[in-house]
């Protein structure tokens, strides 16, 4: 079986997992107004292109789905404790695993997404990570929807915490030197 990532655009989003369809979380404030979704696509590809990629099997199964982007088209990031990311990062803001049982998806949806950050010329991929007891499940770490990382997991890509609040950490993976 072979695997083909493909990038998270308006003409893709389609085959993201539903619950990607209409979710505006990262994208608006607290409090604030939800920004209508095809307008926020719209200016997403026009500053960065694709905002995201998709992992799909031979079949078209789609096994995963992860969003990416320069920090300023994800509003809630800069409210979350840890933040805000910094303004040279491409965020990451979600990943969605259709199959938990799969991890190593997540694994590679990382990759795509720091080669691509540093295609792009990013000088550093962000994500939020939380430090998990020692000894939680796989299920508690890697939920099918997920927007804060396991630690250990950003760590073992070569992430360094930049900030932390209690168990949530804003993490940075350089890329000038990869």
């Amino acid at each position: 079986v072979s695997i083909r990532i493909t990038g998270l655009t308006g003409a893709t989003l389609e085959h993201a997992p539903s619950v990607c369809h209409e979710c505006l979380w990262w994208q608006s404030r607290v409090g604030g107004r939800e920004p209508d979704k095809r307008r926020w696509i719209e200016k997403a590809e026009s500053e960065f292109g694709a905002w995201g990629t998709i992992y799909r099997d031979d079949d078209g199964r789609t096994l995963g789905s992860m969003q990416y982007g320069p920090v300023g088209l994800f509003p809630r990031a800069a409210e979350l404790p840890a933040g805000p990311p910094s303004d040279d990062a491409v965020i990451v803001t979600c990943a969605y695993l259709v199959d938990r049982s799969s991890p190593w998806v997540l694994q590679s949806l990382f990759l795509a997404a720091i080669g691509e950050a540093k295609d792009r010329g990013a000088a550093a991929l962000e994500a939020f990570s939380y430090r998990y007891p020692e000894g939680e499940s796989d299920y508690e770490r890697f939920l099918v929807h997920r927007t804060v990382f396991p630690h250990d997991f950003l760590v073992d890509f070569g992430f360094r915490t930049v900030r932390t609040s209690g168990p949530v950490e804003l993490a940075r993976l350089e890329l000038g030197g990869l």
